[in-house]
């Protein structure tokens, strides 16, 4: 059964909170492959309501899904020099095929910039070509030596965005367009406060001219890296001969952008919000919004309060919402209401006979555990009533995250105070140092340069571990 046994508390042992609670909650399981991961049905239906709160806005800002081949030549690779250095070492290729050895090895698409580069070459001749903006659902495989449930797998599944512009200004646009998108999702759908920032040189996207990124705060006061917007400039134009004639009828290399956020984004909900009794999902997301579980002893009760049970699903139906009527007659209400507590389901509603004789039912929120979180509530205009509950959850959600973050985020001036900060969350401070600087505090700390923030404060100060005159703020963070 799914509730066995007490989790482990999330302050003794965060990452053994967090395995349990994807195996135990039934989000994924371990694939066969060393490093693989089984997403199973109700992780996915997750990944499903993050995919369709990502698709509407795509589609709202112009983009067009399609799909192209997970098998790419290896010589793509060697086209563009940083991306292959950079992504190599993560590389899967195949090597045979239909029992012989193939003519050139091929790669197992670990992301899909040099295929699509390839086939925009062949598809763009004139300005009135552009732009292309397209999208991508697939798996990608990054052959990776530690593994995470959905934060860090060899296989995992995503989004990636690819677009073609007539000009850097156009691309450059498109870059922080998306950036935007990604924060107006995370912020408003999953509840996660995130960051905006630029990635320094050392953290760019191998290839990128620039890397923009949201960056969201775990419950255990580390970074996740959970959606990124790159800028190619003409890098991949000129690899691949991307061109196109002008109105002047000149010949021109396109600009372009690439834009991914994986499941991994699954596991930062989790680690969000999460708390010793299990998940805690936003309601936007949720697979289930809310669950009815019937209290009853005997047949007598049994029809009437089922009855009953499934009037208020229908009702909360028509609300369109989601909703389960857990009816199962081989567990106790107990069970249930810890089986969906550790689920993260955000309304619970219970209902048995004294309910049916009194008009009402009894109410629980999921981010308030306990007594405290329960309410009576008339049976008349329910579901109304849930329709306001579940968007003040929502609100909740995103205020508690917000707060959480924001009270570890430290303001360092100096080296010493960022290691201090390190230990329990961000370290913000003025930056004027290299990449050489940042791969030493790494070394060091483990701590990374997660974003130098879109947002920053006025004026110039002192680079807390260069001593020289620095004019942006960065953050730095332990990160997954």
């Amino acid at each position: 059964m799914a509730n066995e046994q007490a989790l482990i508390s999330r302050t003794d042992d965060f990452n053994e909170w967090y395995n349990s609670l994807v195996l135990r909650a039934e989000m994924a399981d371990y694939g066969p492959v060393r490093g693989t991961m089984i997403v199973r049905p109700y992780g996915w239906a997750l990944w499903e309501n993050v995919q369709q709160a990502l698709d509407r806005r795509f589609k709202a800002t112009g983009h067009e899904n399609a799909g192209f081949p997970m098998l790419i030549p290896m010589s793509f690779f060697e086209k563009e020099a940083s991306h292959v250095e950079g992504f190599a070492p993560e590389l899967a290729v195949v090597t045979h095929g239909g029992g012989e050895k193939l003519a050139e090895p091929l790669a197992i698409r670990p992301t899909s910039e040099t295929i699509i580069g390839h086939t925009y070459a062949r598809w763009i001749q004139s300005y009135r070509d552009l732009p292309i903006l397209i999208n991508l659902w697939n798996s990608v495989i990054r052959w990776e030596m530690r593994t995470k449930l959905f934060l860090r797998t060899l296989e995992f599944y995503w989004q990636e965005g690819h677009t073609a512009h007539a000009t850097s200004d156009e691309a450059l646009e498109e870059t922080q367009r998306m950036l935007d998108v990604y924060a107006d999702f995370a912020i408003n759908d999953a509840a996660i406060p995130v960051i905006r920032g630029e990635k320094s040189e050392k953290e760019r996207f191998a290839g990128a001219q620039m890397t923009l990124t949201i960056e969201a705060m775990m419950g255990d006061g580390k970074a996740l890296q959970s959606g990124t917007s790159h800028y190619m400039g003409q890098n991949f134009a000129r690899a691949f001969d991307i061109k196109f004639l002008d109105p002047n009828n000149e010949q021109q290399y396109c600009y372009t952008t690439s834009w991914g956020l994986s499941t991994r984004f699954v596991g930062a909900i989790i680690m969000t919000h999460g708390d010793d009794k299990g998940l805690v999902l936003p309601p936007k997301l949720a697979p289930l919004q809310v669950v009815i579980v019937p209290i009853y002893k005997g047949d007598a009760e049994r029809a009437p309060v089922l009855e009953a049970a499934a009037a208020i699903k229908q009702e909360l139906i028509a609300q369109n919402l989601r909703v389960k009527l857990d009816d199962r007659d081989n567990l106790t209400p107990g069970f249930k209401f810890n089986e969906w507590e550790l689920k993260g389901v955000p309304v619970r509603i219970e209902i048995g006979p004294r309910d049916l004789q009194s008009g009402t039912v009894m109410v629980g929120r999921r981010d308030i555990p306990g007594r405290e979180g329960k309410q009576i509530s008339p049976r008349a205009g329910l579901a109304q009533r849930i329709d306001d509950l579940l968007a003040e959850i929502q609100a909740n959600l995103l205020a508690r995250a917000t707060q959480a973050r924001d009270e570890r985020i430290t303001d360092v001036t100096s080296y010493e105070q960022l290691k201090e900060a390190i230990n329990t969350g961000f370290a913000r401070g003025w930056w004027a140092g290299a990449c050489d600087d940042e791969e030493h505090i790494q070394a060091e700390t483990k701590a990374t340069l997660r974003c130098i923030p879109l947002e920053q404060p006025d004026g110039d100060g002192t680079c807390f571990y260069t001593g020289k005159p620095a004019t942006k703020v960065a953050i730095f963070g332990r990160s997954y």
